[in-house]
């Protein structure tokens, strides 16, 4: 069945196809919506010229669906001097739809003329679109767009008329200024809009009395749209404006400025924008006209004139007053020349590493680090490196690191033209190899990040320009007096660190935080810890070597399994028993080679010696209390870091290994018969000895056969054999109820 289309959508269509083709007018063209509600596929059409203020011509509305978007910045819709614009629908704003993502740049010498279209599909709502060249940010508007159902049968358009109002001559002119009124009825739908145009102008929404004061002939067009869509004819008033009788004979005083970035010449890189201004205290500037080249024709001034082709340029100048009074032609020269060619590749960077390594690949004692960076572009701006994670600093000469252990460190480059180069991750270890003093630090801290109390700030717990970590420094396990001279003690080191750039704002602000937020100092809510091997010969003397194997002092502070007695042994603290209570301490895996030290954590166990059941010291602790596995090893024995051995087994996965040569936390936390196990201030077990009953000495039995264990009893370290090197320092206990 044929249907009959109504006239005006004929109409439209043949504008959009006219303007598809070149033909049409600099005005906006869009197909009208079929009264179904059915969106029809349209044609919107964008039009710019020399003005930086305002697109020559817009759509405002459209009907959802299918839609072909064109936008012309060509010598046909105004553009004389090859200025760029762009098109572009933002899609950033979450008040307006942004499902649509154009962007097109347009010029009347690029290779499609300046004339571009995309098609894209439009949903119901508001897009908002603008210019995003500089200097052009007024550039903007709102496509409102309809799903093509609102307007009901209505199909007649809005009645509009218009009319001018003022003093007038015996000619009918206007003398001074006219008032240009413009009205619109719809008996339908409604009036949606009304929008009016001045002289070759846009359209613009009409929202009060256009006066119209500039001396001359005038004509002012104007349209109406309803609710419904219909748009009206465009219809037009002519008028003249005169100017009052007046003694003025003085012409404006007129001056131009030429702006824009130049070289070492003087020359203006890749664009010079000519602004001209003039003014009048007679009857006032009516005009200002200005023109390119000798031989160029006058044009209207009504926006800054941005020359962007290279070569030699005079732009002539000149202004009227409305008495007529036209001041001497000006002009002001200048060149353009075309920018250097944009350095978008950044620098190289690269990475000398200089020191010496041992067997297991660590550096013994000290590293160097040398960054260079070079740029055959714009040249190198500035290289920056970061330790441990720490902020980005300045790179000035080799970074020397000579602190024991797992270091990282990044480093990048940015050249004079703002490209920086993706940041390089190097990863290494420093062993001690005698050779350089330990740094002298309130605390072993080498924990990944740093922590305040029991609170994980997740900050990197990096090395300090005193070759201490933030951790050690922050002193969070002394047994401070009061809550508030801990807070003072962690601002007075932040404060510190952040000056010298080792920690930025938001860490800085991370760790305060924790410190005031945390219990340590406060009444009766100390950490309440009692070290039992605190890195002194006196506090090691209380310790006592039973079977094989033997720990050695260091001048650290630390111990370490020596490897040359071996042997199985356990190392105990024979001072007191322990029921409830938490145990912490830090290990460190030092197994020669690529293997991985076998070594534990006795807790419980009775007194060693003259035992009516086991003859071997060393063995009362494994037969009668609870040994906590420490084995980062991914082969050999099941039980790993974490595991009550014999008992409950926990896997590498679970116990989160670290890096070999670095010093682990460790807790072993233990209430009634529930045992809890912290690596690094993460739990990695839970274990709950439910396999008989808990009794005290005297006994005759074995109770590891049955899982009976006691309720309270000593603690103790294993030495494996001497290719099972581990170490351990800061051992302290605290009472639990």
């Amino acid at each position: 069945m044929r249907t009959r289309e109504r006239p005006r959508h004929v109409i439209a269509l043949l504008a959009a196809l006219l303007l598809l083709l070149g033909l049409g007018g600099t005005q906006a063209a869009y197909s009208q919506p079929e009264p179904s509600g059915a969106a029809a596929e349209q044609v919107l059409t964008w039009t710019a010229g020399d003005d930086i203020t305002k697109y020559a011509s817009v759509p405002e509305t459209a009907v959802a669906g299918k839609a072909t978007i064109v936008f012309e910045n060509s010598a046909a819709t105004g553009n004389t001097t090859g200025m760029p614009h762009t098109l572009t629908f933002d899609v950033s704003d979450p008040e307006y739809n942004n499902d649509v993502p154009v962007n097109i740049m347009a010029n009347p010498n690029d290779d499609q003329g300046g004339k571009h279209s995309v098609e894209v599909t439009l949903s119901p709502g508001k897009y908002r679109y603008h210019c995003t060249i500089p200097g052009h940010t007024s550039m903007t508007g709102v496509l409102t767009v309809t799903d093509g159902g609102g307007g009901g049968d209505d199909t007649t358009a809005p009645e509009t008329s218009a009319k001018a109002e003022g003093q007038t001559n015996a000619d009918g002119a206007f003398v001074g200024s006219a008032s240009v009124t413009v009205s619109a009825t719809d008996a339908g739908s409604g009036v949606d809009r009304i929008e009016y145009a001045l002289d070759k102008g846009a359209y613009t929404p009409y929202t009060a009395a256009v006066v119209v004061d500039q001396v001359g002939a005038h004509t002012l067009k104007y349209r109406a749209t309803d609710k419904a869509g219909n748009t009206a004819a465009e219809k037009s008033l002519e008028f003249t404006v005169v100017a009052p009788p007046t003694d003025d004979t003085t012409a404006p005083e007129t001056s131009a400025t030429v702006t824009g970035d130049k070289d070492a010449d003087g020359a203006y890189l890749g664009m010079a924008t000519v602004t001209v201004t003039a003014s009048d205290t007679g009857s006032g500037v009516n005009t200002i006209e200005y023109a390119v080249g000798a031989d160029g024709a006058w044009q209207p001034y009504t926006a800054p004139v941005m020359v962007h082709d290279p070569g030699a340029y005079t732009v002539r100048y000149r202004a009227t007053d409305k008495a007529g009074n036209r001041a001497a032609e000006k002009s002001v020269d200048f060149t353009v020349v075309a920018p250097p060619a944009q350095d978008t590749t950044p620098p190289s960077v690269s990475l000398a590493v200089a020191g010496d390594k041992n067997s297991d690949g660590a550096y013994v004692n000290k590293v160097k680090l040398t960054v260079t960076a070079t740029d055959d572009d714009s040249g190198v701006d500035k290289v920056e490196y970061s330790l441990d994670g720490g902020p980005y600093l300045a790179y000035t000469a080799p970074v020397v690191v000579d602190r024991v252990g797992a270091h990282s460190v990044a480093y990048r480059a940015s050249d004079k033209a703002g490209n920086t180069a993706a940041a390089q991750t190097f990863v290494f270890a420093v062993a001690s190899g005698g050779g350089v003093p330990a740094p002298d630090c309130p605390e072993y801290d080498e924990r990944s990040t740093v922590f305040v109390g029991t609170a994980d700030t997740g900050i990197p717990n990096r090395v300090t320009n005193n070759r201490c970590r933030i951790g050690e420094l922050i002193e969070d396990e002394k047994e401070w007096t009061s809550h508030a001279l801990f807070v003072k003690h962690v601002k007075t080191v932040t404060d510190k660190l952040l000056k010298e750039g080792v920690v930025d704002q938001r860490e800085y602000n991370k760790i305060n935080k924790a410190a005031k937020a945390s219990p340590i100092g406060r009444p009766g809510q100390t950490e309440g810890y009692t070290k039992i091997l605190d890195g002194t010969q006196a506090q090691f003397d209380k310790w006592e070597q039973v079977g094989g194997g033997k720990f050695a002092l260091n001048a650290d502070g630390s111990i370490t399994s020596r490897t040359d007695v071996d042997g199985m042994g356990m190392l105990w603290f024979p001072q007191r028993k322990y029921g409830n209570f938490s145990l912490k301490l830090q290990w460190r895996d030092d197994a020669p080679g690529t293997g991985n030290a076998n070594g534990g954590v006795f807790v419980r166990f009775p007194w060693v010696h003259d035992n009516p059941e086991e003859p071997n010291p060393e063995w009362v602790a494994i037969k009668y209390g609870h040994e906590i596995q420490v084995l980062d090893r991914p082969d050999g024995d099941m039980y790993k870091t974490g595991s009550v051995y014999g008992f409950d087994r926990v896997g590498l996965a679970g116990a989160g290994v670290t890096q070999k040569g670095t010093w682990n936390d460790y807790e072993v936390k233990v209430v009634d018969q529930h045992f809890s196990i912290y690596r690094n201030g993460v739990l990695i077990n839970e274990f709950d000895n439910t396999g008989g009953q808990v009794f005290e000495p005297p006994r005759g039995d074995d109770p590891g056969t049955d899982g009976r264990r006691y309720s309270s009893g000593y603690v103790g370290l294993q030495v494996h054999s001497t290719s099972d090197v581990i170490s351990y320092r800061d051992i302290r206990v605290k009472e639990l109820p």
